[in-house]
């Protein structure tokens, strides 16, 4: 009979560690008959069956910040940090795939005329700012940087004066919240590109775990706002324009979904931006309901790196901060080698 079960399994023969840091296609058929033969074999059952309810949530494992020569890979300060994380976290899958009941993979999603892409932006003259240019509330203020008038007809029917004061509050929101400043990104991610798919290895773990298991893979995508930064898929940056109206809003399906498992696995890049900022969200939507909760929380710290672009910026400190304060609040900060059944507060 087939049981949720603590074992690790060993990971499936066509995983091959040296192309996780290429772009490939998955042979699904194949993989499915060998997912399927897999679950055979070791007994797994389905995952509604679990006793122990488990979401891995994998933030943005994408080409874009995964792939050596893409637009945004996040090396961390070895260099390759994402394509070392993710070999863990792919063989992190492999052998929980009889334990993990879902996994959650989220899609950073965008578009050429966003608020944090150089397009948006110019100075007096006519110059887009360079990526990684950071736009501070006085840089808006004073005028160094303004709205692009050109894109006001893609992005506000024309009204470029509501545009730039939106610009202005937009930034003076990030300040009050003492978020990081408006940085300006290279395009990446883009909807329709290559950059914006999963990395080929992550993307075969989750299809080889969802026909195992049988359980759909559940993918959020966010980041498709041209007004906002979406560092969290569970909220934006801002919430609101300058008369108060809303603009986007927090993924409160996504929170209860989560927060309904009795255990919630976090890995993914980055860890300074988008994983950080989505725990974040998570610790306040936790303190608000019941801080005790933090402790259902399991955050996977070798399989995530932080952004160092070297000789420009380096959020390693940052992180590394962030993660130490969502361990103070409870949740628990654990290595992908150890089994998820010495895990504290995990009975399987």
């Amino acid at each position: 009979m087939a049981t949720q079960t603590s074992t690790q399994l060993n990971v499936p023969g066509f995983f091959d560690s040296r192309r996780v840091g290429e772009v490939w296609r998955v042979p699904y058929q194949e993989r499915a008959a060998q997912a399927k033969d897999w679950a055979k074999q070791h007994g797994l059952q389905p995952a509604a069956k679990d006793k122990t309810r488990i979401c891995l949530m994998i933030i943005d494992a994408q080409n874009t910040f995964c792939i050596p020569e893409f637009e945004l890979f996040v090396g961390g300060r070895s260099g390759i940090g994402a394509v070392e994380d993710n070999d863990r976290l792919c063989q992190f899958i492999y052998h929980n795939l009889g334990i993990i009941t879902e996994i959650a993979p989220t899609m950073d999603t965008h578009t050429a005329m966003q608020i944090f892409h150089s397009v948006f932006w110019v100075n007096d003259a006519g110059e887009n700012p360079p990526p990684m240019t950071m736009i501070s509330l006085d840089d808006v203020k004073s005028g160094k940087w303004k709205v692009n008038p050109a894109i006001a007809y893609s992005i506000a029917k024309g009204n470029y004066v509501a545009l730039q004061s939106f610009a202005l509050h937009y930034t003076e929101r990030l300040s009050q919240a003492g978020k990081y400043p408006l940085t300006i990104w290279p395009y990446h991610s883009m909807l329709g590109g290559i950059g914006h798919a999963l990395v080929s290895a992550i993307e075969e773990a989750c299809f080889f775990h969802a026909i195992a298991r049988n359980s759909q893979t559940n993918f959020e995508i966010k980041g498709s706002n041209a007004l906002t930064e979406n560092y969290s898929v569970l909220r934006p940056e801002v919430l609101d324009d300058p008369t108060g109206r809303p603009i986007a809003q927090k993924n409160t399906r996504f929170i209860q979904k989560l927060l309904e498992f009795d255990a919630v696995i976090i890995a993914g890049q980055a860890k300074s931006h988008c994983v950080a900022w989505t725990i974040d969200d998570l610790l306040t939507e936790i303190q608000a309901q019941d801080p005790a909760l933090a402790k259902k929380v399991y955050l996977l710290e070798d399989c995530t790196s932080p952004v160092v672009v070297p000789g420009i910026v380096d959020f390693t400190d940052q992180a590394n901060a962030a993660f130490q304060r969502f361990a103070d609040a409870g949740m628990n900060v654990v290595q992908s080698k150890t089994t998820i059944s010495s895990w504290a507060g995990i009975t399987l």
